[in-house]
């Protein structure tokens, strides 16, 4: 009887730990499933939508040098061979630009570089600088017996020039005191509205200097004899070697337009980049293109694109070369870059 009991114990106290060990594993089993689908939930929340919505890029540049990159990317879109779809409007001053874009009406501008950290002081940041599109353009002529072999040549000299309060009046200053000169009171600056003054002083005068920019330059020398570049505004800064670098234009970006269509917009840049190489090497077919989307004639196009420094720059080393730039002209004239030097947030480097 003893070992009947004994036995019926055991037997009891068996079915009651495979019971717990069904109970307890169950549970760890319930656990588990429990995590894996959090975790599996997690990783959902956490994987990005890499999906996006693309739009027209509305695109707007000035006639000249700065828009002369993109001529075979707009084309490029217009036969259906690009990745991006493209509304051209040309301009002949950024004041007929600036407003759409900071209405949401056009989404990247090529205009001059300094003007981009102007609209970002003056509108929260409402614009970045996204590339480097065109360098110096700047050229300094003179007209019958050459007198000027450097900048010292140009002291007591009258120069007849366009662009006062712009990029070429600073410029022109910050080269002449680099070598000495002081703008004031060394030389005589005569600003004139427009190239094309200058131009028809040139047609009536024996000897003349004066600053223009490409294409003007090529333009005048169409119709001037007796005329020659003395110094390139460009080659001069850059014999400086002061860290910085002559910047003409660039692309500015709506930052709204940036953070939606992020995409899209690197899609844009890399086209852009690639268009800017064909320009360079593709002269004559880039100046029928030039033409073609009403930016200056081909004739005109074909002489002036290797002087205007065309090119492309974007990520570090345009920060570098463009922070340089403007602090250059800050120091001459905050008002130059809007008052105060632009935050870090204002170089688009996704």
């Amino acid at each position: 009887m003893k070992k009947v009991l004994s036995l019926l114990l055991s037997l009891l106290l068996l079915v009651g730990l495979l019971a717990a060990c069904a109970n307890d594993q169950g549970q760890e089993e319930g656990q588990q499933n429990q995590e894996t689908q959090e975790g599996t939930e997690g990783q959902d929340a956490q994987t990005p939508d890499t999906t996006e919505e693309t739009t027209t890029i509305r695109l707007g540049g000035l006639k000249g040098p700065t828009s002369m990159g993109m001529v075979k990317l707009l084309d490029d879109a217009e036969r259906g061979a690009s990745k991006s779809q493209i509304a051209f409007t040309p301009a002949v001053t950024a004041d007929e630009l600036t407003p759409l874009l900071l209405k949401g009406e056009l989404d990247i501008l090529a205009v001059p570089a300094n003007l981009g950290s102007i609209l970002y002081n003056n509108s929260d940041g409402a614009v970045r600088f996204a590339a480097i599109n065109t360098l110096g353009v700047i050229y300094i002529l003179e007209k019958g017996e050459q007198t000027i072999a450097d900048w010292e040549d140009l002291r007591g000299q009258t120069i007849y020039a366009t662009g006062k309060g712009t990029t070429p009046e600073f410029a022109l200053n910050y080269l002449l005191a680099q070598h000495g000169l002081d703008p004031q009171a060394d030389v005589t600056i005569e600003w004139k509205s427009e190239p094309t003054e200058i131009v028809t002083l040139m047609s009536t005068t024996d000897h003349i200097i004066a600053m223009m920019p490409q294409p003007f330059v090529t333009v005048a020398q169409n119709t001037v004899e007796d005329l020659n570049i003395v110094l390139d505004l460009t080659e001069e800064w850059n014999a400086l070697d002061n860290g910085s670098q002559f910047i003409t234009a660039g692309l500015i970006v709506r930052t709204e337009f940036a953070e939606t269509y992020p995409q899209q917009l690197a899609t844009f840049l890399e086209e852009y980049a690639a268009s800017t190489a064909y320009v360079n090497e593709n002269v004559e077919e880039a100046a029928a293109l030039v033409e073609k989307y009403d930016i200056v004639k081909a004739d005109i196009a074909q002489k002036a694109i290797p002087y205007c420094n065309i090119t492309y720059i974007d990520g570090e080393a345009m920060k570098e070369a463009l922070s340089g730039y403007l602090q250059v002209l800050y120091d001459q004239n905050p008002d130059s870059v809007g008052g105060q030097m632009p935050g870090d947030d204002f170089y688009y480097i996704p």
